[in-house]
């Protein structure tokens, strides 16, 4: 029997969460999308879902659920509009970070298997497949992309033993964190190109000025949530990159960024990837059809790795940004920072006959 439900939202997490919801559970019908009565910008439907407006006189079933499916800040003005309109407290549930990373795994774990894929938890290691004595063998650093002008954390969190402070676009300011940050605008670097590439200026620092025999990338805000002996599972089961958990997107990846971004500049990667990378241009049209990507930029893996990813990446991002020149919108200048999310999901996923990629849960921290 079909189990009506509406969703609160109609941008891109809605989206997502429709898609968990009723892949994971066939029998849910959405009925619509519920918005807010000043959201003017949306469209009368969204994927043939109408869209709705929360107010009084609005046609709506208020005996079935609604999921919350926008960004946490914004839900609790969300319920309280739905309340006034006539839903009980108990039908109304967010989206929370929780239930997203819930939802986000388990549909991860189903797509794969019905794709005859296989997906991979770093933790599904943790008891199995260990040797302790791997671990004096290596030496590992996980670089913590920072900004001299990042806000300061309110959530509490103890770093990894291996995460070390970078500070990014060092060029473009005076400021420092202290005397224990690394800088990244030392040896061969692209520290000046912060504002476009932002935690890629770090990256590109990694892969020119580094050794160690495992590196990584996070952010301030974002970490890889991994058990304390995390170095000694990633050696004894031989893995070659930890990204993020894939991410769904509507409605597929190369829409999803045209819709959000500059167009031209993904005709720019691709029109790149066609004349330097021709046996990859094909394989990433097909995958970029696809929903889902690893977000953030984040990534640990073997040096070696990581090298063959920038010497692969970086030459389509600075071809585009050339192209494609400064913005005076800030945020969309950021677009080679964009574009790589999706080429690097795209480069480990093309390969995986290469590398063995595993995949960690990450944190957001406010």
């Amino acid at each position: 029997m079909a189990e009506y439900i509406y969703i609160a939202g109609a941008a891109s997490r809605a989206r997502t969460t429709k898609e968990y919801l009723e892949y994971l559970n066939p029998e849910i019908r959405t009925i619509a999308y519920l918005v807010s009565p000043e959201m003017t910008d949306n469209e009368d439907s969204v994927d043939g879902v109408p869209v709705i407006k929360i107010q009084a006189g609005a046609d709506v079933d208020t005996a079935c659920k609604v999921y919350l499916g926008t960004r946490g800040v914004n839900q609790g003005k969300l319920a309280g509009e739905l309340r006034d309109i006539g839903f009980s407290e108990e039908l109304i549930i967010p989206v929370s970070v929780e239930l997203d990373t819930k939802l986000r795994n388990e549909y991860v774990k189903r797509k794969f298997a019905d794709a005859g894929k296989s997906f991979v938890k770093f933790n599904e290691h943790s008891r199995r497949n260990v040797n302790s004595e791997t671990r004096g063998h290596l030496s590992v650093s996980i670089y913590m992309a920072s900004s001299a002008f990042d806000g300061k954390l309110s959530d509490p969190y103890v770093p990894l033993a291996e995460e070390k402070i970078l500070l990014v676009g060092t060029a473009l300011t005076d400021k420092r964190l202290g005397d224990d940050g690394i800088c990244d605008n030392t040896g061969d670097n692209i520290s000046d190109k912060n504002k476009q590439f932002c935690e890629l200026t770090g990256l590109y620092w990694i892969w020119k000025n580094t050794s160690e025999d495992i590196v990584g990338l996070v952010h301030y805000r974002r970490h890889f949530l991994l058990p304390e002996n995390w170095t000694e599972i990633f050696a004894s089961n031989e893995v070659d990159v930890i990204l993020p958990i894939p991410l769904y997107v509507a409605p597929s990846v190369e829409e999803n960024y045209r819709q959000r971004h500059v167009s031209s500049d993904w005709d720019n990667m691709l029109d790149y990837l066609k004349e330097h990378y021709p046996e990859d241009y094909a394989p990433a049209c097909v995958f970029f059809k696809n929903g889902l990507y690893s977000p953030c930029n984040m990534l640990i893996a073997r040096k070696h790795v990581l090298d063959e990813l920038c010497k692969w990446m970086f030459p389509i991002l600075f071809a585009i940004a050339d192209k494609g020149g400064v913005r005076d919108d800030a945020y969309q200048n950021r677009y080679p920072g964009f574009v790589s999310e999706r080429l690097i999901t795209y480069f480990f996923e093309s390969r995986r006959d290469r590398y063995k990629v595993v995949y960690a849960d990450k944190n957001f921290l406010a």
